[in-house]
């Protein structure tokens, strides 16, 4: 799976399952825009990949301000003169109760991780187009409701990686003919920050592994070797379709 020559550009990329894409991805040989609210955290991943002799560019970027995406595509255009990768991986899960959720919380959850995708990826296919060719990989989870399950208290995070999956699907059929492939990755339980509050909840977590036939949390290297497939060309005949991550919970 070699990403030489290529440029990636992974969204929340400061920590979690993002750091690992830039890293899988930059190992591989791209060089790698690592984005997320905090310049310093992404400049820091920046250093790592460096280290490891590959490329990186930290850019501060809020994914639900449209004009901080733009920019964001412009530097990489610039400093590269293209895009050829899109890792939508930004996200937030906060939980509260549905009936006590207010409308900013909604909000605010989906204007980063539905909204956020959106943006990104309309100012991303918009050079793919020009080259004729790229590669999107959104990242939704396995509480997308349909296929997968939904969640207690966090409604409006399972309805924005719902939105995620509808999304990935139509972007497919429309970019196809520029001969842009779109796909999705449904993570599991996976040992990011994101879950630290629910590893905290003994009873809660352990409900949760008993359903996964593998009983334990997955790796975040776990799913970045998926996407690390999906940017390459080894899949390249995959577009429109969602990859679940998960430990076979879904299955079980």
């Amino acid at each position: 799976m070699d990403l030489k020559g290529k440029v990636a550009i992974i969204t929340g990329a400061r920590r979690g399952m993002g750091r690992t894409h830039a890293l899988a991805l930059a190992k591989a040989g791209a060089k790698v825009v690592v984005s997320d609210i905090s310049l310093e955290d992404c400049q820091k991943v920046a250093k790592e990949i460096e280290k490891q002799k590959g490329e990186a560019l930290a850019v501060k970027c809020d994914v639900s301000k449209k004009e901080e995406v733009d920019k964001m595509i412009q530097m990489a255009v610039s400093k590269w003169g293209r895009i050829d990768i899109l890792v939508n991986n930004a996200g937030i899960c906060q939980f509260k109760p549905f009936l006590e959720m207010t409308e900013k919380e909604w909000d605010l959850t989906l204007d980063i991780n539905l909204k956020g995708y959106f943006f990104c990826a309309q100012a991303v296919a918009k050079q793919m187009v020009k080259q004729k060719s790229g590669v999107i990989v959104n990242i939704a989870s396995v509480a997308m409701g349909q296929q997968g399950i939904g969640f207690p208290n966090i409604a409006h995070y399972c309805a924005s990686k719902g939105g995620i999956v509808g999304l990935t699907e139509a972007l497919a059929i429309e970019l196809a003919p520029y001969n842009i492939r779109v796909n999705a990755v449904s993570p599991g339980m996976i040992e990011t920050p994101m879950i630290s509050s629910v590893k905290q909840d003994k009873k809660t977590i352990e409900a949760i592994l008993s359903r996964v036939p593998l009983r334990r949390v997955g790796r975040p290297e776990e799913v970045s070797n998926l996407v690390l497939f999906l940017v390459s060309e080894d899949s390249s005949y995959i577009t429109g379709s969602t990859v679940v991550v998960d430990g076979g919970w879904l299955a079980a």
